[in-house]
């Protein structure tokens, strides 16, 4: 079966969030999703990988393999732990340069910045740069070698 494109996934979170009339639904969704998420090893619960710019504590680790990025993550709060998923979901096992080119437009689609709290919306723009500078740091480490 052949890889989905980011286009292809972001399209399958629309759908998915359409079923949800009431954003409470869409609340515990992201909830469901959060225990989706593979933990991260506790070693990188270290201060270098939390995300600054988040209320509540997110760890992300990012690692090349195969010439892609593979993200884990964890979060002390379950709605952004949900959030990172649906994020690590889309991003994680690309190319550098399809991650730092992507337009993540499902965001604006779901509704899920202007349902998130101010605190929130910064954290997901933040969790969203973090994976970029991940994402361009191995591909200039690749131009390099």
């Amino acid at each position: 079966m052949a890889e989905k494109t980011i286009t292809e996934v972001q399209d399958e979170i629309i759908e998915e969030f359409e079923i949800f009339d009431e954003w409470l639904d869409k609340y515990n969704y992201l909830i469901e999703l959060s225990q989706s998420l593979p933990g991260i090893d506790d070693k990188y619960k270290s201060p270098e990988y939390l995300i600054e710019g988040c209320q509540s504590r997110v760890w992300l680790r990012a690692e090349m393999e195969n010439s892609k990025v593979k993200y884990t993550a964890d979060s002390d709060a379950i709605i952004t732990k949900g959030i990172i998923a649906l994020l690590i979901r889309l991003l994680s096992g690309r190319k550098p340069e399809e991650i730092i080119n992507t337009d993540l437009y499902f965001i604006d689609r779901i509704g899920l910045k202007e349902n998130l709290s101010p605190a929130r919306s910064n954290g997901l723009v933040s969790m969203i740069k973090q994976m970029k500078l991940y994402a361009l740091a191995y591909q200039t480490k690749s131009k390099n070698e």
